[in-house]
C-alpha cells in the first residue's frame, strides 16, 4: 500500500494505491477518504498509447520528427543556448509540476544561463491574486486555509464554480452549510455551486469591482467598519473613502445588473455574519483589471477587520496542483526565488546561496509576452501553450517563428508539438515523486504509484542534464528529488517567514506540513495592510451589433484543461459534454436556434464550432464556452492586465450563427 496525493486541482486529496486499485485516503485530512471521479480515475489517465516515450528531434517544423536521444537532444539544446543572448532565452513552466521540478529549473535559468525569462501557466490563471497580495498585506500569502469555512457565518464565492473546479472543497462547503454556514454565488451563469447556494447574485460580467466597491462604500457610509482596526492596521483609507465618495452608487449597481432589492439583501446577511470568507478563482482574476479585482474584494476585508482571525480572509483558490509550490520556490518572472524579489539586497542573498555571478537582475517576460519578444530557444515544461494562451491565430503565427522550440511532456497529443523542433518524454503523475503545495499552504508528498515508462526521466533530471551540459554538474549535482527540496528547505531560510525549513521530505511521507501558520499579521514593512482605491475602467472588449455577445470560459467537473488525461477514462465523458455552447434562453430564441443545434461562434480573432446549449442558466447576452474545446482561445482577447500581465479570458464579445444543414 502507498500513500500518495492527487495531481489535478489545487485541493490536493489524499490517496491510496493497493493491488492496483487508487481510492481515497480515509486519514489524509484534507479530503477524508472522499474522492472526485477526475482524482478516482488517475491511473486509467496513464495510458502508454497516448504517451511520448522516445526523445524526437527535427530541424524544421514542416519536417517529421525522428527518433533521437536524450543526449543528443540536450547536447543540441545546450549548444544552442550557448550561442543565444541570455535575454532570448525562455522556460514555459507549469503549475502540474513538482517543487523540485520547478526549483532545478528556476535555478538554472536565473540563476546560471542568467534569464529571468522563466515564467508558468500559472501566470494566465493566479497571478493577479499574488500581485494583490502583495501590495494589499505584504507577500503573496493565503492568509487563510480551507477548514476555515468551518467557523465561517458567511462564504461569498465570487466568480468561483467550486462544484465542478474544486469538486471536494465544494463537499466542505455543503458539509459546513448543515452547521449554519451561509452561502452567495456571485456569478453571470446559475452554476451547480449557485444550486446549492442561500444567496445568488447574477452579477454582470465584469462589474465585480463595481460590486465590492458598494459594499466597502456602505461599510463607510454606515460606518461599520471596524474603526480601531483601521486606525491601528491599516493604510489609505482617507484615499479610499475619498475615492469611493467620487463613485455613484447608481451607476455601479447599475453596471452590476443587480436590483436595489438583490443587493439590500445580500448587504443585510453580510452585515449580520461576524466571520465572513470571500473565495475566488478566475472569473476575477481572468481580466484585464485583474488585479483591481482583487484588491476591491481584499478591501472589503480590511475595512472589517476580518482578515488573519479564525473564520475569516480573502482565500484565492489555486486551479492548478502545484500552482502555489511554483510561486514560492520563484518560478514566476516577476520574482527570483523563495518570494525574493529583484532588489539589490535579493540578488544577493541568493547569488551568496546558489555561489554564482550570474543571477538575474531584474524581472523577465511573462508567459503571456514571451511569443511576442522575438526568442531564439524557448523551452516548455508540462504545458501546452498553443491551446491555453489567448488570440491563438496569434500565438501559432509568433511560435512557428522561434528557431528552436522545446517541449518536455508526458502526452503526444498537445497542441504546442505542431510547433516544437525537440520534445522530450518525461513522467508524469503516479510515476515520479516530489512535493507539491496545495491552494492552502499545505505541502504534501506525491510518491511514485507505478513503474516509470522505461527509457523516460522526470522532469528535474531532464533540466539536471541541461544543466551539466552546459558546465554546471557541482552545482546540480542531485542524486534524487530528496537533494533538491533539503537544499530548497534551506534556501526558504533566505526569507523570514517561509517556515518550510521546520519540515523534512521524510516527514511529508508521513503527514502534510502547513507553511505559515504562525503568521498572524501583515508582512509589509510597517505591519500595516494597505487599502487602495480602484474603479472599474471597462477595458474589456465591448459589445455592439456586430459582436454582441460575451463569452464566458471555464471548466467541467470531470475534465481536465485540454483532456489529454481526461478524455482516456470512459467515465469521465458521462457528465458535460467537451464541446457545447450555453446560451440564454432569449437569445436562441431571437437568433432562431434551438438546443443541439450546430452553431458557429465568431470573434474579431478567429472562430470555431459548437453545439448550442439553451438555458435560463446564464444571464443574456453571454455565452459560456468549457475549455475543453480545445479551439476556445481563438477566441479569445489577448489583453493583458498592466501589472499581473494576465489575459483577459471571459471578456471577449462575439456572435453567434447558427448552421443549417445541406
Amino acid at each position: 500500500m502507498i500513500k500518495s496525493v492527487c495531481g489535478y486541482c489545487g485541493v490536493g486529496c489524499g490517496v491510496v494505491y493497493d493491488d492496483s486499485k487508487l481510492f481515497g485516503d480515509a486519514s489524509y485530512p484534507t479530503n477524508n477518504g472522499n474522492l472526485c471521479l477526475k482524482g478516482a480515475s488517475g491511473l486509467l489517465s496513464i495510458n502508454p498509447q497516448t504517451r511520448v516515450l522516445k526523445p524526437q528531434i527535427r530541424e524544421n517544423i514542416e519536417d517529421d520528427f525522428r527518433v533521437a536521444t536524450y543526449e543528443e537532444c540536450i547536447s543540441f539544446i545546450a549548444g544552442k543556448i550557448k550561442q543565444t543572448k541570455k535575454e532570448k532565452v525562455a522556460f514555459y513552466l507549469s503549475g502540474q509540476l513538482l517543487t523540485e521540478d520547478y526549483y532545478i529549473a528556476n535555478k538554472l535559468g536565473k540563476g546560471f544561463i542568467g534569464t529571468s525569462n522563466v515564467d508558468t501557466n500559472s501566470r494566465t490563471c493566479m497571478s493577479s491574486a499574488v500581485v494583490a497580495y502583495k501590495k494589499s498585506i505584504g507577500a503573496d500569502f493565503v492568509p487563510l486555509r480551507m477548514d476555515d469555512i468551518f467557523k465561517a457565518d458567511l462564504l461569498i464565492l465570487a466568480g468561483s464554480n467550486t462544484a465542478e473546479s474544486h469538486v471536494i472543497f465544494h463537499g466542505k462547503i455543503k458539509k459546513a452549510k448543515k452547521h449554519g454556514l451561509k452561502v452567495v454565488v456571485i456569478d453571470p451563469r446559475f452554476t451547480d455551486t449557485a444550486k446549492s447556494a442561500d444567496l445568488y447574485l447574477g452579477i454582470n460580467a465584469g462589474s465585480d469591482i463595481d460590486f465590492f466597491n458598494l459594499i466597502s462604500k456602505r461599510l463607510i457610509d454606515e460606518e461599520l467598519y471596524d474603526k480601531e482596526f483601521v486606525n491601528s492596521h491599516i493604510n489609505g483609507f482617507d484615499v479610499l473613502k475619498s475615492g469611493l465618495d467620487s463613485l455613484d452608487c447608481d451607476d455601479m449597481l447599475s453596471r452590476t445588473g443587480l436590483t436595489n432589492e438583490q443587493f439590500n439583501e445580500f448587504f443585510l446577511l453580510y452585515k449580520n455574519s461576524k466571520n465572513i470568507i470571500t473565495a475566488w478563482t478566475m472569473g476575477l482574476n481572468q481580466s484585464s483589471q485583474g488585479v483591481d479585482k482583487n484588491l476591491a474584494l481584499i478591501n472589503t476585508h480590511l475595512l472589517g477587520g476580518k482578515i488573519f482571525k479564525s473564520g475569516n480572509g480573502p482565500f484565492s483558490l489555486t486551479g492548478q496542483p502545484n500552482a502555489m509550490g511554483g510561486r514560492e520556490v520563484g518560478g514566476l518572472a516577476t520574482m527570483l526565488a523563495v518570494h525574493l524579489g529583484f532588489d539589490e539586497e535579493s540578488v544577493k542573498k541568493v547569488s551568496n546561496f546558489w555561489e554564482s555571478e550570474n543571477v538575474s537582475t531584474k524581472a523577465g517576460l511573462s508567459a503571456t509576452q514571451m511569443m511576442d519578444a522575438g526568442l531564439e530557444v524557448l523551452l516548455i515544461s508540462h504545458t501546452d501553450p498553443i491551446y491555453h494562451l489567448p488570440n491563438r491565430n496569434k500565438t501559432e503565427a509568433l511560435m512557428s517563428k522561434i528557431p528552436l522550440v522545446v517541449e518536455i511532456n508526458a502526452y503526444e497529443n498537445s497542441q504546442s508539438s505542431k510547433f516544437a523542433h525537440i520534445r522530450l518524454p518525461s513522467a508524469p503523475w503516479g510515476e515520479k515523486e516530489g512535493t507539491q503545495t496545495n491552494l492552502d499552504r499545505t505541502i504534501t508528498k506525491q510518491e511514485k504509484l507505478i513503474k516509470t515508462a522505461q527509457g523516460v526521466k522526470a522532469d528535474w533530471e531532464i533540466f539536471q542534464l541541461l544543466a551539466w551540459e552546459l558546465g554546471y554538474k557541482k552545482e546540480f549535482n542531485y542524486k534524487n528529488p530528496k537533494e533538491i527540496f533539503d537544499e530548497y528547505k534551506e534556501m526558504t531560510k533566505l526569507n523570514s517567514y517561509m517556515d518550510i525549513s521546520q519540515t523534512s521530505y521524510d516527514e511529508l511521507s508521513q503527514k502534510p506540513f502547513i507553511w505559515g501558520e504562525q503568521i498572524k499579521t501583515f508582512l509589509t514593512k510597517d505591519k500595516k495592510g494597505n487599502l487602495f482605491f480602484v474603479q472599474n475602467k471597462e477595458l474589456g472588449e465591448k459589445r455592439d451589433e456586430e459582436y454582441p455577445f460575451i463569452l464566458l470560459t471555464g471548466r467541467t467537473r470531470d475534465q481536465w484543461h485540454s483532456g489529454t488525461k481526461t478524455t482516456v477514462p470512459p467515465s469521465l465523458l458521462k457528465y458535460k459534454e467537451l464541446n457545447f455552447c450555453q446560451i440564454h434562453t432569449k437569445d436562441a430564441l431571437k437568433l432562431g436556434i434551438q438546443n443541439g443545434d450546430e452553431i458557429k461562434v465568431v470573434s474579431r480573432r478567429g472562430e470555431l464550432l459548437s453545439k448550442a446549449i439553451v438555458s435560463e442558466e446564464i444571464n443574456e447576452k453571454t455565452i459560456f464556452i468549457p475549455i475543453t474545446n480545445r479551439e476556445i482561445n481563438y477566441l479569445t482577447d489577448d489583453l493583458l492586465d498592466a501589472e499581473s500581465f494576465q489575459p483577459d479570458y471571459n471578456h471577449s464579445t462575439v456572435r453567434i450563427e447558427k448552421l443549417y444543414k445541406k
